[in-house]
């Protein structure tokens, strides 16, 4: 048997409370963000948030997440989502790649049909920079209002 992949999330500190039920959802049903490691067993050995902006915890986070064996970090939905998204997320990856070593994917849960609707009507997604960002979080419409 494979090892478990062990993973970390990192939240918007605007959810700080949030209780991570559909980031979680997704990670035992394999959606989203998750849907990478179908077939795979998956352990979570990190969650915390990015302490606020511009994300004074990320410097930091990364250290504790690897101690634990972390090998892949995941911006949570949160940072994509938001009203604004994350101004940092491209810093927040690039940083922890490239200090800790590990990869880091944007994105958990799939994006709800809620808020895609409200960030088309707004045009925040328009920008050729987003494409990578939502790849792995925009699933079919079904799913997207499952997520709602």
């Amino acid at each position: 048997m494979n090892d478990p992949v062990k993973i970390g999330i990192v939240i918007c500190d605007r959810y700080r409370r949030c209780a991570g039920g559909k980031c979680f959802r997704a990670l035992r049903n394999r959606e989203g963000a998750f849907s990478r490691y179908a077939g795979r067993e998956v352990e979570l050995v990190g969650y915390t948030t990015c302490a606020g902006c511009p994300g004074g915890n990320v410097e930091y986070l990364g250290e504790e997440m690897v101690k634990n064996g972390v090998e892949v970090v995941h911006l949570a939905t949160g940072l994509i989502v938001g009203y604004p998204p994350c101004p940092n997320i491209d810093a927040f990856k690039s940083f922890l790649e490239e200090r800790y070593g590990v990869e880091v994917v944007c994105g958990t849960h799939p994006v709800p049909q809620k808020y895609l609707d409200m960030h088309t009507r707004l045009g925040t997604w328009r920008e050729p920079r987003w494409e990578p960002v939502l790849a792995s979080v925009m699933p079919d419409e079904a799913t997207r209002r499952a997520y709602d």
